[in-house]
């Protein structure tokens, strides 16, 4: 990482001497990087003195809290992204878009760059054809309520303050997905404002090139999202289940659920939530398209393999809509209070430092994982793949996990204080876990300490994705550490 002398020199307490040395106090303030810039916006464009700036620079990990970035453009139509495209370009500047601002590695707020921040960009229209146009800004539990209005539904996750741009960009996993497949395969076309500032409409038959990198390729490469449109489903009834194991019980539980798993329905999709502590212990959550009856004998099986009963046992059939709230924590609220706690000034904000693996097949000693987490403050979701996601090919869209069991997130709730030992911790935890089940990893946990990053999250989509972004960004203008042109 380049040293900043300036702050290097006052740090140690040499800034007053070198200064004395150059003939002078302080350095020049550097000029604004986006002249008449804010002249060209429907919207704001929020700078560091504006009384705005320390709430809208923030993202959903307090941990980047930090980041200062140049200006943040509020923006209300297509209009404005080409603009910021633009004035980025023109300065030779870091841009960013925010949707949700969920971004583990904080890269959706670069210091002392340009924000895009999508969130003016958030209507949901359902055609009568039951394809649905999402702006970029749009949160996921919004998309959910706005959907099931009209009685219908999108596959997506559970967190109800993600936004649905960076989710789709990198595949987008959920409780339906098994069933209705990844977000990004629902994908019918995008509108997409490229380095050049041309918004271009891409889809299967319009820059196919395109289109294939945009659905598991990661937000941020290739441009700025603005709109998407994909198809949806007639919404689901629902039935939700948890079985709480008790301590000690994890391996025999993990053994027997990544086998059970492969043998369920595409009705089911199950996820095994793995608590360090001494000893661990976990906790089976899914969903099931149907009733409780046709759920029931199916856990247990999973119980009878298991050889271990539940200390707690939850199955309640829900509406497609209640379900989705049931998953987002915000069952007991109002539709207002569950929007203000994903993107209102109650924001539900957690701070956290993570990372993942993938499940690539069942593994043959389940023991060996879990004793990664044992006496480790840790919490751990391996979210369960295979139906109809295994259904695509892995060259058919960029997400490449078609074949894999399950993808692992490596989570660890922290401070900014504890960051450094929080931030080890992972790395050592997901570093442990290669011996036993390789490198790969999932983009939208991006990692930025993740270890051949670039095989890890695209595996051999990765030359085809370097491919597309050299031919619609070759001056590399959408750049960051873990940019596809990177590796």
């Amino acid at each position: 990482m380049p040293i900043n002398r300036r702050a290097f020199l006052h740090a140690t307490g040499l800034g007053a001497a070198a200064a004395a040395l150059t003939g002078c106090s302080e350095a020049p303030p550097k000029p604004f990087p986006f002249p008449g810039l804010a002249g060209k916006l429907s919207g704001p464009l929020v700078t560091p003195d504006h009384p705005g700036y320390q709430l809208a620079r923030r993202s959903f990990n307090p941990l980047f809290d930090d980041r200062a970035p140049a200006a943040i453009a509020q923006c209300r139509r297509i209009e404005d992204v080409q603009a910021c495209v633009s004035a980025a370009a023109a300065a030779n500047a870091p841009i960013a878009a925010r949707s949700g601002g969920h971004s583990y590695a904080g890269y959706s707020t670069p210091d002392h760059g340009l924000v895009v921040d999508l969130t003016g960009l958030s209507d949901v229209r359902l055609n009568a054809d039951g394809t649905v146009d999402i702006g970029a800004g749009a949160r996921l539990i919004d998309i959910y309520t706005a959907l099931a209005g009209a009685g219908r539904c999108l596959p997506g996750g559970t967190c109800p303050s993600v936004g649905i741009a960076g989710f789709t960009l990198g595949g987008g996993i959920g409780v339906l997905s098994r069933k209705y497949g990844l977000t990004c395969d629902r994908l019918v076309s995008a509108r997409v404002v490229t380095a050049d500032g041309i918004a271009r409409t891409v889809s299967a038959s319009e820059q196919p090139d395109l289109f294939w990198a945009l659905r598991g390729g990661g937000g941020g490469n290739f441009g700025i999202v603005t709109s998407f449109t994909f198809n949806t489903v007639a919404a689901p009834q629902l039935t939700a289940f948890q079985l709480d194991f008790p301590p000690g019980s994890v391996p025999e539980v993990l053994g027997n659920w990544q086998r059970w798993l492969t043998s369920m329905p595409d009705d089911l999709s199950a996820n095994c939530h793995i608590s360090g502590g001494s000893p661990s212990s976990c906790t089976v959550i899914g969903c099931f398209v149907g009733s409780a009856s046709g759920v029931n004998p199916l856990l247990a099986g999973l119980i009878r393999q298991t050889g271990s009963q539940p200390a707690a046992r939850t199955v309640t059939e829900y509406s497609y809509l209640n379900a989705m709230r049931y998953f987002a924590g915000c069952s007991t609220m109002s539709a207002a209070e569950c929007h203000d706690q994903a993107s209102g000034r109650s924001w539900n904000r957690e701070a956290f430092v993570a990372s993942s693996r993938l499940l690539p097949a069942p593994a043959a000693d389940p023991a060996q994982i879990v004793s990664v987490f044992d006496h480790r403050t840790v919490y751990v979701i391996i979210d369960g793949l295979g139906g109809a996601i295994g259904a695509v090919g892995p060259a058919d869209t960029a997400f490449p996990h078609r074949a894999a069991l399950g993808i692992m997130q490596i989570y660890v709730r922290t401070s900014p204080v504890q960051r450094a030992t929080a931030t080890r911790s992972v790395a050592s935890m997901r570093d442990q876990l290669t011996a036993v089940l390789g490198d790969g990893g999932y983009v939208n946990y991006i990692d930025p300490g993740m270890p051949n990053w670039a095989q890890a999250y695209y595996g051999d989509n990765h030359t085809r994705l370097r491919q597309v972004a050299q031919r619609h960004d070759p001056d590399r203008l959408f750049n960051f550490p873990q940019a596809i042109t990177n590796a």
